[in-house]
């Protein structure tokens, strides 16, 4: 399809690929290995890397463009110069697995320049990326290729956000100085935008963070880039186009820009039918209910061909006993990521500080003192994975979700909780469509709870782009005639979710909400993306003065 359209390819095939992506793309079972160092020489991963490149890049070897295709170019591995533990064989690895399935192009790796060579190879292309100090990347990168031509590999037009956090712009005046000075005669340099449109993290592919503490991203991608999440223009658009007016060699033909996407505000529709946090629970697969003796993370659950759980969540559930009409404390964590206690099916409220401030358990220890009555009761710990880190250094990896046996604590008065019922809650599209059992909305949902409306698009008429508004809901996910659309929460920034037009059906469509924390009764839509309230960012040489990894 590139060819067609007489483009050229840069093809990253990782297998590490950051991106804000859920584990930088990697795959979660590689944790079932205790001893697992990815991004290493360690023979398991590089076995299963093998696996992985040596079926993925005899598909793409007669797309070269030594072959008459369209890649010209391919990438080893992905900002490697800022892991912590670089061992340059597993580098040497991949490029001969590149070698060995036929790839004869070129050879290139990207990263900061400020990092040096130290995360490539000799004989491999090195690249820059950054989104400002396009001078002094260049000048690093000449410094230690004075014979190579230069080449901004992600130049930084925009920034991604976090959860609790603003939407980050950044300023078209800035994007379109730097750019210049890439294009420019000084340089002559070569760029390859990141991200040139913006994007959704569907489902619960996005990924998080490592600063002073955890930070998980939103759901939306939009990443304030030239063309907007649903694709539509922007001032930083044109402003990339009029710079390559001018340096464009030879000078082709424009066509004419296409037409944005049609939007839609849909009406509104009340929630019209619900299960309940039990139903739920009765209504999971039979092979995702089991019993642990301690304490386990939800990659060694012996479920899914013995791969573990991968994404969604997980209930821990204890039944004991209490008497006397004492005091009953509950402490558990840290929780991988965010905690839910619900005791005999009702959700616990979170604590508050002094300012009245909701304390999200969000990858914490959290105590509970309950007053229970004598008997027994069910201690329901439900667990959600808001996505594993994609950058940073060795230790960021270590990505087990849920609840470990090397955190500190998961206790009922000061004891130690075993045996131990677990249900696996991964939501998967085809386990949401087929659901049964739907009761009527009688105005009296209570958190956890998933609800169900239908609303009807007329025949003739073609479906439009629109975004649900989830700003009267609290936290939880969205599917769309069974597709997950992505996590919503009402901290922000974001309160809107994109629904593209091809998701939609002339007819019926059922949209499913699980909220986590406080039912609405009402589905709003929107024509228009609320990401937030947008606070500019100023893109340093070592990326956004807001977030500094190190």
């Amino acid at each position: 399809m590139a060819k067609e359209e007489d483009l050229l390819v840069l093809f990253r095939p990782g297998p590490y690929i950051c991106s804000e992506f859920e584990y930088g793309g990697l795959p979660s079972y590689l944790l079932r290995d205790p001893n697992m160092k990815v991004r290493t020489a360690y023979q398991p991963y590089l076995d299963r890397v093998k696996v992985y490149m040596d079926n993925l890049l005899p598909q793409v070897t007669d797309l070269q463009f030594t072959r008459g295709g369209p890649i010209i170019a391919l990438q080893l591995e992905n900002e490697y110069a800022s892991f912590d533990m670089i061992e340059l064989e597993y580098l040497e690895f991949l490029r001969q697995t590149y070698w060995d399935n036929g790839i004869d192009s070129l050879l290139f790796t990207s990263d900061g320049s400020w990092n040096g060579e130290k995360g490539s190879l000799p004989g491999v292309l090195k690249t820059a990326n950054f989104g400002s100090g396009a001078e002094s990347n260049f000048d690093d990168l000449l410094s230690f290729q004075p014979d190579k031509p230069v080449m901004c590999m992600e130049f930084w037009c925009g920034w991604f956000d976090h959860w609790f956090e603003d939407h980050s712009t950044t300023s078209p005046d800035d994007m379109a100085a730097t750019l210049e000075v890439i294009l420019g005669p000084r340089y002559n340099g070569s760029v390859n935008f990141y991200m040139f449109e913006g994007g959704t993290n569907f489902g619960f592919n996005a990924g998080a963070n490592h600063g002073p503490h955890y930070a998980p991203d939103v759901t939306s991608y939009d990443y304030d880039a030239p063309l907007s999440e649903a694709g539509d223009y922007t001032p930083k658009y044109y402003r990339i186009m009029e710079a390559f007016g001018r340096y464009q060699i030879p000078v082709l033909k424009r066509p004419d820009l296409p037409l944005q996407s049609y939007k839609v505000a849909y009406p509104s529709i009340p929630v019209q039918t619900y299960l309940s946090y039990s139903d739920i629970l009765d209504k999971a697969p039979a092979s995702h209910k089991f019993q642990i003796q301690d304490r386990t993370t939800m990659e060694n659950f012996p479920i899914n061909g013995e791969s573990g759980q991968k994404q969604g969540y997980v209930v821990y559930r204890k039944r004991a006993n209490t008497t006397g009409g004492s005091a009953t404390r509950f402490s558990a964590g840290r929780v991988r990521d965010f905690g839910l206690l619900i005791v005999d099916g009702e959700l616990q409220p979170f604590p508050r500080d002094e300012n009245g401030t909701v304390m999200y358990w969000l990858n914490s220890v959290q105590d509970y003192d309950l007053t229970l009555p004598d008997g027994e009761h069910t201690f329901d710990l439900l667990i959600e994975n808001m996505g594993r880190v994609n950058f940073g250094y060795a230790w960021s990896f270590e990505q087990h979700k849920g609840l470990s046996p090397a955190e500190p604590t998961y206790h009922l008065n000061g004891e130690e909780i075993r045996d131990i019922e677990v249900t696996s809650l991964e939501f998967k599209g085809s386990w949401v469509k087929n659901l049964t059992g739907w009761r009527p909305n009688d105005g009296t949902l209570q958190a956890p709870v998933l609800v169900q409306s239908s609303f009807v698009i007329a025949q003739g008429m073609p479906p439009g782009d629109t975004f649900v508004d989830m700003s009267g809901w609290g936290k939880g996910i969205v599917f769309i005639n069974g597709f997950n659309l992505g996590r919503y929460f009402n901290v922000g920034p974001q309160q809107t979710l994109y629904i593209p037009a091809p998701f939609l059906l002339e007819g019926e469509n059922l949209i499913t909400i699980f909220e986590q924390l406080q039912p609405h009764n009402e589905i709003k839509f929107s024509a228009t993306p609320n990401l937030g309230r947008a606070v500019g960012r100023k893109l340093g040489k070592y990326g956004p003065s807001h977030f500094d990894f190190n």
